[in-house]
């Protein structure tokens, strides 16, 4: 059976499709402008509450669901999104452009994400336990028996992203946080991979059904951006919200949660240049593999990665200049990859000619455009400090693979231009010894700046791990104290809750005394470890 097929082109909501009543939608293939069938039906605001009342429904016996059947849940959707991968891969291909290689990649980060999140649940440490015992006998006050725990916030909106139809959509980092801290999640489709959605939307139902949960626990809406987006938004269910996208898309958001009668979080990730300071001392040697590799992160999957470097900061001088023109070779000898989209494609024809029109930009060098349709040639310009310090529009994310070099004559004038940037993603430092008190001069300004700092590296390529950060102040996010990759990204959907004198009977099983999850806990300002989940 094909994947089509298998297709329904309604929404899931709470384990069932459901048949849209405000029009239908067709993707289609970036690069063929083929319409695939079939057409998906899209639901009106009010068939949103639907969804959203079975994910509260869900919420009380999800939200304490014990450790081993939480983890076992995790790792089953991550076996039924693996058991359809094939037919994942082969609409995702069709409906996005991206090559097979780079979607099986972005299928095992996906499954490998949630089986990290299955550990993070068994260990438990996320629910953040302390206890300060009673102190009946200090003096002049006694202290009464005061239990502190994290618990889940409620049902969560999850956005899917353009870029990433698998690791950022359906099942991806977001769902996979929310589905650990014990958040039922109502999935938003992107519109730009509707049949990759579903596909493993029903991969996660059937996870729910196969583990015996409530429904609700998950659905996958399609629908009208605006429309529906801010329905799910401003729902009163609602509790919280993770975006992948554009900063209007995500500003559109944290506007409409903001609007609520009781406000939620809006984790929106959405703008970032990413900055690239090359050292003196990093262009002496090698100029031709280091411009090589600027351009393979500026190009990789069209450029379309939210950690894409779109500025380069080079010394002046000679060095400076071999650099500048390896990087033009280089840009000359590539081939233009498929957009996303059509609209995405034409948003970054709009980025690139403005960038082109700015005084005092040149154009370093242009590749060529590839086959079929939104497949523009890559793009690398260049400016001066004094110029990129006096026009905003060079500090501008344009989404796919363009990037601008800023020539920099000493620390002072490259401190100025990395002190002017926007909040970002990451901060990149290519350097040799030589370069250390300047690297020192830097490092304080870029912590203040960004969510990652790289040394002798590209920013493209984020590990999925306990001690990444995928995020950053805004605009790279709406805020920048959380991040959307990492075990940390569960924090975002949990809050504590303190329990002053409760009695055992009435204590929830991570703060009981006999500590029946086997939870590391702080007691008394000290550790205890429990020995991982029952």
């Amino acid at each position: 059976m094909t994947p089509t097929a298998v297709l329904t082109g309604h929404s899931i909501v709470a384990g069932a499709p459901l048949e849209g009543t405000a029009g239908t939608v067709v993707g289609r293939d970036p690069a063929t402008g083929e319409e695939l069938a079939p057409a998906y039906s899209l639901l009106d605001p009010d068939q949103v509450t639907v969804a959203t009342a079975a994910a509260l429904e869900a919420f009380d016996s999800f939200s304490t669901l014990a450790p081993e059947p939480h983890a076992q849940f995790l790792e089953r959707v991550a076996d039924n999104v693996e058991a359809v991968g094939d037919a994942v891969v082969d609409r995702a291909m069709r409906e996005t452009g991206l090559p097979e290689a780079r979607l099986r990649g972005e299928l095992a980060r996906t499954t490998g994400q949630l089986r990290l999140f299955a550990a993070v649940v068994r260990q438990g440490g996320h629910h953040g336990v302390r206890i300060d015992p009673a102190q009946p006998d200090r003096t002049p006050l006694p202290r009464v028996d005061i239990r502190q725990r994290k618990i889940p916030v409620g049902p969560v909106a999850v956005f899917g992203a353009s870029n990433f139809p698998l690791a950022f959509s359906t099942a991806g980092g977001d769902t996979a946080s929310a589905l650990a801290a014990g958040c039922p999640v109502v999935v938003k489709a992107h519109s730009a991979h509707l049949g990759t959605g579903e596909l493993v939307g029903r991969a996660v139902a059937d996870a729910v059904e196969e583990s015996g949960l409530h429904p609700g626990v998950f659905s996958l809406v399609h629908g009208p951006g605006t429309a529906v987006g801010r329905a799910l938004v401003t729902d009163p269910v609602i509790q919280a919200v993770g975006f992948t996208g554009s900063r209007s898309g995500g500003l559109a958001l944290v506007a409409a949660a903001a609007s609520r009668p009781v406000p939620i979080p809006v984790y929106a990730e959405m703008s970032s240049v990413n900055p690239v300071v090359v050292l003196p001392g990093a262009v002496k040697d090698d100029v031709d593999g280091l411009a090589q590799a600027y351009l393979t992160s500026v190009t990789g999957s069209s450029g379309q990665l939210c950690t894409a470097p779109g500025v380069v900061l080079v010394p002046r001088g000679d060095d400076g200049d071999a650099f500048v023109d390896a990087v033009g070779r280089a840009a000359a000898a590539t081939t233009g990859q498929t957009m996303l989209t059509a609209g995405i494609a034409a948003a970054w024809h709009q980025g690139v000619d403005e960038l082109a029109g700015q005084d005092g930009v040149e154009r370093v060098g242009a590749g060529t455009p590839g086959a079929g349709e939104n497949a523009p040639a890559p793009q690398v310009f260049i400016a001066d400090v004094a110029t990129f310090l006096a026009n905003p529009v060079l500090e501008q994310e344009i989404f796919g693979a363009a990037s601008l070099v800023v020539r920099y004559a000493d620390d002072d004038e490259l401190l100025a231009a990395v002190g002017r940037l926007e909040g970002q993603l990451t901060a990149t430092l290519h350097l040799t010894a030589a370069d250390t008190a300047s690297a020192r001069r830097l490092l304080p300004v870029l912590e203040r700046k960004v969510g990652r700092i790289l040394v002798n590296g590209w920013p493209t390529g984020v590990e999925v791990g306990h001690a990444m950060v995928h995020g950053g102040p805004f605009p790279a996010t709406s805020d920048g104290r959380s991040t959307s990759v990492g075990t940390l990204a569960i924090e975002r959907f949990l809050r504590p809750v303190a329990y002053q004198n409760l009695p055992e009977e009435l204590l929830p099983a991570p703060l009981r005394t006999d500590n029946p999850w086997h939870l590391d806990r702080l007691v008394d300002g000290r550790v205890e470890l429990g020995g991982g989940a029952a």
